[in-house]
């Protein structure tokens, strides 16, 4: 998508389901092995009663819309806040959504309202990230 197909209002959304396999892999990958994402008899004992996600696990969904979706391939994260709200758990339906708020065309930039939310509605995590887009072709 070019900064000139671009409007306010958009937006795109995705949902993945979270499973102990996502957990691990991202714990493998980052090397955030924290026993609250690994172990249930140490995160039981912790205000969350039982394992939860790494919150930016859910940022990295926020990074599949923009990458893949909107605005998709070509466009560069610049900047992302970032609030975690509540635990995210194996077997929660996570969906993710990402509009844009703003156009900046002066220097090809737009931001965006990021959320994610569980099956309950219920929001996870939200923020706002700032995109650069290409130069327009042809």
């Amino acid at each position: 998508m070019q900064f000139s197909e671009l409007a306010v209002g958009q937006s795109a959304e995705r949902s993945h389901r979270i499973t102990d396999a996502d957990i691990r892999m991202f714990a493998q990958v980052t090397g955030d092995d924290n026993p609250l994402h690994l172990d249930e008899a140490t995160a039981a004992r912790t205000r969350f009663k039982g394992r939860i996600g790494h919150g930016m696990l859910s940022a990295g969904f926020i990074s599949a819309v923009v990458g893949t979706q909107l605005p998709g391939f070509g466009a560069v994260y610049v900047a992302q806040s970032l609030h975690f709200r509540r635990p995210v758990r194996i077997g929660d339906t996570i969906t993710t959504r990402a509009e844009v708020v703003e156009l900046m065309p002066a220097d090809r930039r737009l931001r965006m309202a990021t959320t994610c939310t569980n099956q309950h509605g219920k929001v996870v995590t939200d923020g706002e990230a700032v995109i650069l887009m290409p130069e327009e072709s042809g």
